[in-house]
């Protein structure tokens, strides 16, 4: 049985509480590892070009109002 059919199985018999403890830690700990992510890839310029092209849509007024 590999690691993560383990954690799988463990996960599978919490109770409802806990999953949603560990539901709510999970969800933090996979926003910093997003937020890391596209830290990484904007400090590797991975998103030059789509912030280049949102910043010409921008300046010609292609763009709506969240």
């Amino acid at each position: 049985m590999t690691q993560i059919q383990k954690i799988e199985q463990e996960i599978a018999s919490l109770p409802r509480v806990e999953l949603a403890k560990l539901r709510s830690w999970f969800d933090k700990f996979d926003a910093k590892e997003w937020d890391h992510q596209i830290e990484e890839d904007i400090n590797l310029g991975k998103l030059d070009d789509v912030a280049g092209e949102a910043m010409e849509s921008f300046k010609k007024g292609s763009f709506k109002e969240l």
